[in-house]
Order: C-alpha cells, then sequence, then structure tokens
C-alpha cells in the first residue's frame, strides 16, 4: 500500500529533569509562573511526526514516502531516513531556513514539558497534494504548520483520497471549528486521551458525534493502553510490558507506525493495533524516537509471547 505521510520534520533536543515538575508548580501562581529547570542529560535526535512514524513502518517492512519542508541542514538527516528504507524525494529544502527543532525536558514521573520551533516547517503549505505523480492509497496528515493540516485535509476530499487525522500537539493551537472542518471525511482520527477531551471541549462533540463523521476512531491512553472505536464497536488494546522505560518521546508515532504498517497488509483492527501497542514498547525502551531497532523475525517472535498467535504475521515476518 502507498501511504505518504505529511508532518513535522524536526531536531528533537532531549533533557532530562531529576525530579517532578508537579512539585515545582505554585496552582495559586499560574497568573505568574516563571520556571527554569537545572537538567541533567542532554541528547540530540533526529525527529518530527512523520519520519518518526515513517521509521517504524520501514522496520517492519514498509517503504513509506514523506512530503514535508526541511531546512538547509537536513542532508545528514536525509540519508539516513534513505538508508532505513524511507522514500524522502517528496522533502523539499527551503533555503535560509533550519528544520524544525523540538525542545522537550522529561522529568522522573515521564511528565514532560516541550516547545517547538517551526523553522522550515513554517512554509509547508507551499506543497500540494495536487502536484503528485500518482495518488497514494492513505495520506497521513500530522502536526505541521496548521495551514498545511487543513490544506492536506481539504485537498485530500478534494482528490477523493482515504486520509487520517492526527492533529496531535496542534490540538492546542486550532479551534473548533478548524477541527470539525479537517476532521469532516477522515477514515481515521488518531489523539490520545488528553487530545480526544480538548477536541470534545473545543467541537462540543462526543465520541459518538465523531464517528458520525470518520470511520475509524483511535485513541491512545499510555500504560492503559488503546482503543478502536468503529461503527458500533470498540477493541481495546492492551500495552506490551516493558523491558524499562527510558524516554516516551515518539513513542505515539511509534504505535501508528505499528498500526498502519498492520492497516497496509490489510490486517483487522484488533491486530494492527496490538501491532502498534508492540512498536510502542520498543520505542519506550530507548532514548529518542528513532533509536528503536529490531529485525521483522525478532519482532514477531516477541508479538506471539504476548498477544494470540495469528498466522498472518508470517507475512510481516
Amino acid at each position: 500500500m502507498d501511504i505518504l505521510l505529511t508532518g513535522s520534520v524536526a531536531y528533537d533536543y532531549l533533557m532530562t529533569f531529576p525530579g517532578h515538575f508537579k512539585e515545582q508548580i505554585l496552582p495559586e501562581r499560574l497568573g505568574s509562573i516563571s520556571l527554569s529547570f537545572l537538567v541533567d542529560s542532554m541528547s540530540k535526535q533526529r525527529g518530527g511526526v512523520s519520519p518518526n512514524i515513517a521509521y517504524t513502518m520501514a522496520l517492519l517492512g514498509e517503504q513509506p514516502r514523506v512530503m514535508a519542508t526541511v531546512g538547509e541542514d537536513f542532508e545528514d538527516y536525509r540519508a539516513w531516513l534513505e538508508s532505513k528504507g524511507v522514500d524522502t524525494s517528496l522533502m523539499k529544502v527551503v533555503p535560509g531556513l533550519f528544520t524544525a527543532s523540538f525542545f522537550a525536558t522529561t522529568d522522573n514521573a515521564s511528565a514532560q514539558i516541550a516547545s517547538f520551533y517551526p523553522g522550515a516547517m513554517g512554509v509547508a503549505s507551499s506543497q500540494s497534494l495536487d502536484d503528485l505523480p500518482s495518488k497514494p492509497d492513505l495520506i497521513v496528515v500530522s502536526p505541521n504548520a496548521p495551514d498545511a493540516m487543513t490544506k492536506f485535509c481539504d485537498e485530500s476530499r478534494e482528490l477523493g483520497l482515504k486520509y487520517l487525522y492526527d492533529p496531535g500537539q496542534q490540538v492546542l493551537r486550532l479551534e473548533g471549528a478548524e477541527l470539525i472542518n479537517d476532521m469532516e471525511g477522515a477514515y481515521f482520527l488518531f489523539c490520545n486521551d488528553y487530545e480526544f477531551g480538548l477536541i470534545s471541549k473545543k467541537t462540543g462533540w462526543s465520541l459518538d458525534q465523531m464517528l458520525d463523521h470518520v470511520k475509524v476512531l483511535v485513541i491512545t491512553r499510555g500504560k492503559d493502553g488503546a482503543d478502536l472505536y468503529m461503527g458500533g464497536e470498540s477493541v481495546h488494546i492492551p500495552t506490551v510490558p516493558e523491558k524499562e522505560i527510558v524516554d516516551p518521546t515518539g513513542v505515539g508515532d511509534a504505535f501508528r507506525g505499528g498500526f498502519l504498517a498492520g492497516y497496509s497488509r490489510g490486517f483487522n483492527w484488533k491486530l494492527c493495533g496490538e501491532i502498534g501497542s508492540l512498536a510502542a514498547v520498543y520505542c519506550l525502551e530507548q532514548k529518542g524516537p528513532q533509536s528503536h531497532s529490531y529485525s521483522r523475525k525478532d519482532f514477531v517472535e516477541r508479538f506471539r509471547k504476548h498477544f494470540e498467535d495469528n498466522n498472518k504475521l508470517d507475512d510481516l515476518a
């Protein structure tokens, strides 16, 4: 299946704070909050939602394409993605700009405070699905410049393309009317449980009302797994026990990559979610969103230790 991913491409600067954010926040002083955290480590990682998803898809044997705007500092990152099997031919370098940057600090409870500099991502709307030489089977519209997200959703509908809407952290910036526009007619809606609450509050829509506008709703719930809703049915996906928790950055993207690898092969929703769940824990056990690695054979062997054996996985291996 030809899956085209749109969304942010960024360098991640990941820091760890040896304490708990909640202990440093005074609720009665939120109006004048001023905090600085002394971190004890920092690393620079390749990140951004669309290549993070693509990376896991490639590990599982897919050949995803990414369409995005990047900066002049992107060439080493491009070489890395291509070496893993990701098609970067639609990743456009914007002269005079840096690739977007994500600055995240994680505490001992895996709570995270982050900032994002858009850089070249800010002109993502300069690209268009109209210019594609062939129609993909699925467009993934993930966090990006808000005007680009709306443009790609609109173009997907106009071109009759099936699309997955994944607003992610941009839910904070998008208004209810914008979310409604982008969700209308989407095949998939992906979000975590907190984002679902924000979407519901901003749109006034309940879960059932959202399913009047999208075919499949997937809500990830951290340690509580994920829930898939479609029509009048629902499927719960449990988490896979982790060997250790190292870094939560990119775990949701890995889940999406695993889910889409299963979807590309025509697997049922439950199996897609279970593949996503295992892909997510591999990411959780490493530092950074593209540091996990495994052979497809090893992936299938670990899968069968936690989920019902399924002969369909022979295709994945």
